[in-house]
């Protein structure tokens, strides 16, 4: 599906990094950045120009052929791995901070997902998270068709038990990411801590 997504000459999502990220990337502590179901590199690109070392992931050869085009167009560097996310290791102990950018998963994927999420964040590293909320599906705008890709906050809250939030809200917001996730939308979006117990 994915691979059909990416195949033309349009960005799916647009070259823009995501406005969530946008306004709290500063949160990243410098470092290593794992960028999760990267898909075209606008994420990534966007912490490149401003001095992460940011290795996407992404089950898509043709999104990540496209990351490095923009990258290239941007004059930085990504590294990018195809992998399946659902058997992807993350490296413990290693990443500066890790983000997922409207990562379609069901509740079993993420049960899978975030302990490792958790245990491949160095100490004080940061994950960066913002997803569809269930009531999504009211609005149509993006995030596929079914609630079980989509996330609660209270869910949220259990499946990262391991981090402290630096922030956690659920809101209503405009989304304009190219021609796929365009409108208002019901967004989970959360900062959250590795520190020390």
């Amino acid at each position: 599906m994915w691979d059909q997504r990416y195949n033309q000459a349009e960005y799916a999502y647009g070259t823009q990094p995501n406005d969530f990220l946008r306004a709290n990337y500063h949160h990243l502590p410098k470092g290593k950045i794992l960028s999760l179901a990267e898909g075209e590199g606008r994420n990534a690109v966007f912490l490149a120009q401003h001095g992460y070392e940011v290795t996407a992931v992404d089950s898509s050869l043709v999104g990540l052929e496209k990351a490095q085009q923009l990258a290239q167009e941007n004059g930085v560097h990504i590294h990018t791995i195809h992998a399946d996310l659902s058997t992807f290791e993350i490296e413990p102990n290693h990443w500066d901070g890790i983000i997922s950018i409207f990562f379609p998963m069901i509740r079993s994927e993420r049960q899978q997902l975030y302990p490792k999420i958790i245990a491949g964040l160095k100490q004080h590293g940061v994950f960066l998270i913002e997803a569809y909320r269930p009531e999504q599906i009211a609005f149509g705008t993006g995030g596929g068709k079914s609630v079980e890709t989509m996330t609660s906050q209270a869910s949220l809250e259990q499946d990262l038990a391991g981090l402290s939030f630096l922030g956690l809200q659920s809101i209503d917001r405009e989304v304009i990411e190219g021609q796929f996730h365009t409108g208002m939308g019901a967004v989970l979006q959360a900062i959250a801590i590795k520190s020390e117990i």
